[in-house]
């Protein structure tokens, strides 16, 4: 299986220090680069083109939003997880609706970071009960006054939405295709019709819309 190469940009150097010796214990991670700040996480991004990034929000010279905001803007294959203090679902809606791939505290638990760094390489996107619990809140204030017909609105197929809940359950294109006894790439065409069909961009849309329709409690 592939290594990841991750870049993890975080101010604190003891952190960091610490950081990669957990990092280099987790089975799939290939390079580790370091970045004190946004503009050396740009740097080394476009330097050593690693997959994923590991990002804190506070720092100095360039803070994680802006950081991320040109990350995604300049390499849009490179994975986002931030990895932060700050708890508020601001922060995290405000993330997520930039188009990072996972939004994680730094609280969490070794285990979970393993975890969603191999989902975001593999499958673009990790959610835990945490992101869940604020996109249901997100998407419970929106509708409070006048929930719409969102399944007239954008129509997907059974099978499309069939795909789609499996896609929001992490699975990789690959397992689904192997499923549905039909080849990935026609998996991947779906992604993208239903992409098309619901106007979102990313993995991280496509839960949201999951969300929408009801396909999660």
């Amino acid at each position: 299986m592939q290594k990841i190469d991750v870049c993890l940009t975080d101010d604190h150097q003891i952190f960091r220090k610490a950081m990669v010796k957990l990092l280099k214990t987790f089975g799939r991670i290939g390079e580790i680069y370091e970045a004190g700040n946004g503009e050396e996480c740009l740097a080394k991004v476009k330097e050593k083109k690693p997959h994923v990034v590991i990002l804190d929000l506070n720092m100095p010279l360039m803070d994680g939003s802006k950081c991320a905001e040109n990350l995604i803007k300049k390499f849009p294959d490179i994975k986002i997880i931030v990895l932060t203090s700050h708890d508020s679902e601001k922060y995290m809606l405000y993330m997520l609706e930039l188009g990072v791939n996972s939004f994680l505290l730094k609280s969490t638990d070794p285990e979970e970071l393993e975890k969603a760094i191999y989902s975001v390489a593999d499958n673009d996107f990790y959610h835990n009960e945490l992101l869940n619990s604020v996109i249901r809140k997100s998407l419970k204030d929106r509708f409070a006054s006048a929930r719409p017909n969102f399944n007239n609105e954008h129509p997907i197929s059974e099978r499309e939405r069939e795909i789609l809940k499996m896609i929001c359950d992490e699975i990789s294109l690959k397992e689904i295709a192997n499923r549905l006894s039909v080849s990935e790439k026609t998996i991947y065409t779906h992604k993208l019709n239903i992409q098309s069909k619901l106007k979102v961009s990313s993995t991280v849309g496509l839960v949201k819309a999951a969300f929408e329709m009801g396909l999660f409690n």
